[in-house]
C-alpha cells in the first residue's frame, strides 16, 4: 500500500518545499489549503480550513502521516492544530516549531509552545522538530525596509537556516518512525543582527546606517541573551550570503 501524506501549509514558504520533497517514491502527497487547487498542480489536493475544521476530516482520511506546516503569526494555532488533531485517526503527526520559545515570552511563541503540548499529549504518534529562524525572514525585514533613510533590527544574534535544508529534514522525519522532540536544527553560523542586515544591504546594492534598537521586556532580553539559538546544532550548511546570492 502506498503511504499518503498530507502537508499542511503546502503553499508555504516551508510546507511548499516539503510537499517538493516528498512527492514520489510511489506515495501519495497531498496539500491542504483554505484556496482551490491551481491548474497542473502534482498534488492530490484538499480544500479545509483549519482554523473552523471545515473539510478536515476528508483531507484526513487514510492517511499515514502529516507534517503540520500551517501556523499564522496573528493568532489560532492552538485551536487549528486541535481541529487537526480532532479530525486525526493514528496518523504520525510531524511539526515543525521553533527555537527558543520556552525561554521567549513572544505571543506568537507561546501560542507555538501551547501547540507543541497539545500534540504531545493527543495520544497521536508525533515528531516535533524546533528550527532557527529563516533566512527569507531574516531577509525580508532588512528589505521591508529599504524607503527608509534608516534600517532598523533588534539588538541580539541570529542564526539563519535555509528553508529547503529544514524541509529536507522534516521530510526524513516524516519517513522515519515517530521520534518524539528531535534536536534542534540551526543554521551554519551565528551572526549579530546588524551584519545580517548589511549583508542583505550589499546583496541590493545599498549602504546606510543600521541602528539595532534595544527593545524593553522579557521578550527582547531573552532574545539578547541567545535564547533564539541553538550552536550546538549548527546543521545548515548554506550561509545567510550564499542564500543572497541566489536570491538577490
Amino acid at each position: 500500500m502506498n503511504e499518503t501524506i498530507l502537508v499542511t501549509g503546502g503553499t508555504g514558504t516551508l510546507g511548499r518545499v516539503v510537499a517538493e520533497r516528498l512527492l514520489g517514491d510511489g506515495r501519495e502527497v497531498r496539500v491542504l489549503s483554505r484556496k482551490p487547487a491551481p491548474a497542473g498542480t502534482p498534488y492530490s489536493w484538499r480544500t479545509g480550513d483549519l482554523k473552523t475544521g471545515a473539510g478536515i476530516a476528508e483531507a484526513t482520511e487514510g492517511v499515514d502521516t502529516i507534517v503540520h506546516c500551517a501556523s499564522n503569526p496573528m493568532g489560532g494555532d492552538v485551536a487549528a492544530t486541535r481541529n487537526l488533531i480532532e479530525a486525526t485517526r493514528g496518523a504520525h503527526l510531524v511539526y515543525i516549531s521553533i527555537v527558543g520559545i520556552g525561554q521567549i515570552p513572544f505571543l506568537y511563541y507561546n501560542a507555538k509552545l501551547a501547540t507543541e503540548r497539545l500534540i504531545e499529549n493527543s495520544g497521536l504518534p508525533w515528531t516535533i522538530l524546533r528550527a532557527t529562524q529563516f533566512h527569507d525572514l531574516v531577509a525580508g525585514f532588512t528589505k521591508a525596509q529599504l524607503r527608509l533613510p534608516v534600517t532598523f533590527t533588534l539588538k541580539g544574534r541570529f542564526q539563519p537556516v535555509d528553508v529547503r535544508e529544514v524541509a529536507d529534514r522534516l521530510v526524513e522525519l516524516a519517513l522515519g518512525q515517530p521520534a518524539g522532540r528531535v534536536p534542534d536544527m540551526g543554521g551554519p553560523e551565528v551572526r549579530d543582527s546588524r551584519e545580517l542586515a548589511r549583508a542583505c544591504l550589499a546583496a541590493v546594492g545599498r549602504t546606510k546606517p543600521v541602528v539595532a534598537l534595544s527593545l524593553p521586556g522579557k521578550a527582547a532580553r531573552a532574545f539578547r541573551a541567545g535564547a533564539n539559538l541553538t550552536p550546538a546544532h549548527a546543521d545548515g550548511k548554506v550561509t545567510f550570503e550564499q542564500y543572497l546570492s541566489e536570491h538577490s
